[in-house]
């Protein structure tokens, strides 16, 4: 069904995991080859979930460009605003796992494919039909995407599709971070739906303590819709015009967060495209941020982003189980 289709725009790449957790990059002797980018993660969380979903964005006319593709395809995940480029490679990302989990990244992208990105090669047709249009932060980064990115998000505010952003705060890839600060900003204003870390709220808020609700509500603009904060496995905080609140998360054995905030992102938007007047009725809005929750808990028990996120029946099966 086309209108509850989710168009999500930006970046997909190879992650390289070190087969070790726990080691820096240069003591791995061996990486699993995985598939990343947020964007791109969420439009595969959103396909596993039972909803429609759409990629936009470019890859390298290689090998593992057109893996990537394959990869969106067997996911299900509609491919027709893919496009591809003969003169620059698709993107890769070396990442350490620390001990905790938590995970450092090392970006090979001088110029890569998904950066050069041109308005007249979006499919318009394509964004014009969802129902939301989802998109992140390293899209603005450097010309064309920015334009292609601004260009496209104006194009599904225009048709009436609602706006999801989650920056994804990514620092190696900003000039500096008052760069980061101000390019992630520079949009803030049109999304309707926003979702951030609380590390994300502490670096835009320059410091702010994000377990404050004034210092998020800083981060609050008129035209939202809602604003979300996630604290790891601590769960989630919600802010709307008319209520704000905590879902706690679940206590799962982590292994690797990667993508842990895509299958949460993924799930809530996956409830939005079903129903929409979640933004005002708290009691639905709980409930399916508590299904998120235990779809990001559950990403965190395995490798890599996509090939961890869950179907639904295991999302239900942890949340019975947590049922007190």
């Amino acid at each position: 069904m086309s209108s509850q289709l989710i168009v999500c725009f930006g970046e997909m790449l190879i992650d390289f995991v070190p087969d070790v957790s726990g080691v820096s990059l240069a003591e791995s002797t061996g990486f699993l080859k995985a598939p990343g980018g947020a964007p791109a993660n969420v439009a595969c969380a959103i396909t596993k979930l039972g909803g429609s979903s759409a990629f936009v964005g470019k890859f390298g006319d290689d090998e593992f460009g057109h893996m990537l593709v394959n990869i969106l395809k067997q996911n299900n995940v509609k491919t027709e605003g893919v496009c591809f480029d003969n003169h620059a490679r698709t993107a890769l990302a070396f990442v350490t796992l620390k001990k905790n989990g938590e995970r450092e990244f090392m970006f090979y992208r001088n110029p890569s494919a998904d950066m050069l990105l041109k308005d007249s090669e979006l499919n318009m047709g394509l964004i014009k039909q969802a129902k939301i249009f989802h998109y992140g932060s390293i899209s603005l980064i450097s010309e064309p995407c920015r334009s292609a990115h601004m260009a496209a998000m104006k194009a599904a505010k225009d048709a009436g599709v609602l706006l999801s952003y989650d920056p994804n705060v990514r620092l190696p890839l900003w000039p500096s971070q008052d760069a980061a600060r101000d390019g992630i900003k520079s949009i803030w204003n049109h999304a309707d739906l926003i979702k951030v870390s609380d590390d994300e709220v502490n670096f835009l808020t320059k410091g702010g303590d994000a377990e404050k609700d004034d210092v998020v509500m800083s981060l609050w603009h008129d035209n939202l819709k809602l604003l979300l904060v996630t604290y790891g496995a601590k769960g989630c905080g919600y802010f709307t015009k008319k209520f704000k609140g905590r879902v706690p998360g679940f206590s799962v054995k982590t292994i690797d967060t990667t993508g842990a905030g895509d299958a949460f992102v993924g799930s809530f938007l996956v409830s939005v495209a079903k129903d929409d007047n979640i933004f005002n009725d708290e009691g639905k809005l709980k409930e399916a941020l508590i299904f998120s929750n235990a779809c990001g808990a559950i990403c965190t028990t395995q490798k890599g982003a996509i090939p961890a996120l869950p179907p639904p029946d295991k999302v239900q099966e942890l949340i019975k189980s947590n049922a007190k």
